[in-house]
């Protein structure tokens, strides 16, 4: 697929050089701080080396104080509390941190994870019930809740109080809780926004840890969690962020929970460290696998255990749901590729509905992401749940799906989500003329050049360039992630060495130079398509990320390239 190359603006040279000359450093890896916002020396340290004393006082956080109130009146006249999150990675993560956490100070406490299918997102009427049936006063809620007026409402009339923690964007009208805490509500000062539910629950913690003395480390024992949810819920990996990212990857390769552990051993990475990639792709599929193909309670079983039998007996039940949903992802993903090739109507369009009512509910949103990935234009998969046709939608950047499902909304039932991601309800009857309805405004709204890929390009570099003080230094740009992605650099001019081949079929194994420059091993994956004008000699332009290769415990530089253009191109 063709990509669109895009340089990020080149900084002033004056203010590169004044970088550069106070911290000792290349132009290239002062661009790279810069276009991260960072201008000063004290700017750096504060970004190369993150401390815990970063971290933010948990009261500035506004709605803290009457949460913490409320749980010492709960604690102190014996109430049960119900500590509720949802189904997803960050849910999951935020119920096991803030039960474990609680539960070893108090023993009238339990938790709740609704199920996807009967209860969906949220907070939902059979969870208060629940709380007011088995006398639950009061619920902790995580990662939902911050829009859900009515069923706060309601539990209000049945003596159940709600603290809420959650980090999405409230409404016009917030709930009447006891306490809700989120940094994006109006009227919180709390210096950083963009924490994930699980980031809240430890603030929490944090804050009844320091109201009563409690030492630190009882706290940041549970920052794999926490790192776990950043990574996967795909939130920011900058401020507070990092912080919590950096330590929590520590903890994850030095002293993981039980449950992490166990989770790790049936992920079976093998002997290099774990980076916030392979939380995504290892540990994230597997914590979610378990409420998309059974309970979403089994990853919670999980992720609290105290023992390694039983951890290790749960991590093997989750890697089986995780290879059940791998499952149902392949099929449904072939099934939705065949309807597109055969239909030259659907190629056409810019927009994709694909439909089948027997598909399975719980990883249609995974088939949407592989569809985006493979047109590039929005894209909604949906199947029959519940009498009704349920759909998981993904855009490509740039584009508000959300604003697009706005203009559909008289052929939907309900939908939710934000710029790039949403879930929507219609009736059966309503599939044919939504499709088509979302694909005029698709057509009609989206620029021509944002459905092509783009490829954002941090820097142009000399392949010469990438010496070990260079990539140390750029090793220590991480943990990567939204608002610090991994560098990308663009190269001219480099040639093959040997020959290129394919590796798992679809693949690019390439070893290239540039014009005297040291060898580099490189990785280009999907991009087959480029072998044999590789192998003629001709020189090539990449643009590339540099990572680090480690096969049999021996470590070296190695690029991935994400693009290749020929002159001609």
């Amino acid at each position: 697929m063709q990509k669109r190359w895009t340089f990020k603006p080149t900084p002033d040279k004056a203010t590169v050089d004044q970088l550069s000359a106070g911290l000792g450093i290349g132009p290239v890896l002062s661009q790279l701080l810069l276009h991260r916002g960072i201008q000063t020396y004290d700017e750096a340290k504060f970004f190369f080396r993150p401390i815990l004393e970063h971290l933010h006082d948990p009261f500035l956080m506004a709605g803290m104080e009457q949460a913490i109130e409320r749980i010492d009146k709960a604690i102190a006249q014996n109430e049960k509390i119900l500590i509720y999150g949802d189904y997803d990675v960050d849910g999951t993560t935020s119920v096991a941190l803030t039960y474990s956490f609680f539960s070893k100070r108090y023993d009238q406490l339990a938790y709740y994870i609704p199920d996807r299918y009967k209860e969906g997102y949220g907070i939902s009427t059979q969870g208060i019930d629940f709380a007011k049936e088995n006398g639950f006063t009061l619920i902790i809620a995580l990662d939902c809740g911050i829009k859900s007026v009515d069923k706060v409402a309601y539990a209000n009339t049945l003596g159940v109080d709600f603290i809420i923690c959650d980090h999405h964007l409230p409404g016009d009208e917030l709930p009447d809780a006891v306490a809700l805490l989120d940094p994006k509500r109006p009227g919180c000062d709390y210096p950083y926004k963009e924490l994930s539910g699980c980031g809240i629950g430890f603030k929490l913690i944090q804050a009844y840890a320091q109201a009563h003395d409690i030492p630190f480390e009882e706290v940041t024992q549970y920052l794999d969690l926490v790192a776990i949810s950043i990574a996967c819920d795909i939130v920011h990996i900058d401020g507070e962020n990092r912080v919590l990212a950096h330590y929590g990857l520590q903890r994850i390769n030095t002293e993981p929970c039980i449950g992490v552990k166990a989770l790790m051993g049936v992920a079976k990475k093998g002997s290099s460290e774990y980076t916030i990639s392979d939380v995504v792709f290892l540990l994230g599929p597997r914590i979610n696998a378990a409420g998309r193909i059974d309970d979403a309670k089994q990853a919670v079983e999980l992720l609290i255990s105290c023992h390694d039998d039983e951890a290790n007996t749960l991590g093997a039940l989750i890697n089986t749901k995780n290879l059940e949903r791998k499952e149902h992802d392949l099929n449904i993903t072939g099934d939705a590729l065949s309807m597109i090739d055969e239909s030259q109507i659907m190629i056409d369009r810019k927009s994709t509905v694909v439909y089948r009512e027997d598909w399975h509910k719980g990883v249609i949103g995974i088939v949407a992401s592989r569809l985006t990935e493979k047109y590039y234009r929005p894209t909604i998969v949906l199947t029959r749940s519940n009498g009704h046709v349920a759909g998981s939608a993904r855009s490509v950047v740039g584009f508000d799906l959300y604003e697009a499902l706005c203009d559909c909304s008289d052929l939907l039932i309900q939908f939710g989500g934000h710029k790039y991601a949403a879930g929507l309800t219609m009736k059966p009857e309503n599939v044919t003329a939504f499709a088509d309805r979302f694909e005029e405004v698709v057509s009609a709204t989206i620029p021509p050049e944002l459905l092509i890929p783009e490829i954002l390009i941090d820097a142009e570099l000399e392949l010469k360039q990438i010496d070990p003080k260079f990539f140390r230094i750029l090793q220590q740009f991480a943990p990567f992630g939204p608002e610090n992605m991994s560098p990308i650099f663009l190269s001219r001019g480099v040639q093959v060495k040997g020959l290129a081949t394919l590796v798992g079929g679809a693949h690019l194994k390439v070893t290239i130079d540039q014009q005297g420059s040291p060898i580099f091993d490189c990785i280009a994956f999907g991009q087959a398509e480029h072998l044999d004008k590789i192998n003629s000699g001709q020189p090539f332009d990449i643009c590339y990320s540099i990572e680090e290769n480690v096969w049999r415990d021996k470590r070296s530089i190695q690029l991935n390239i994400r693009g290749i253009r020929f002159s001609e191109q």
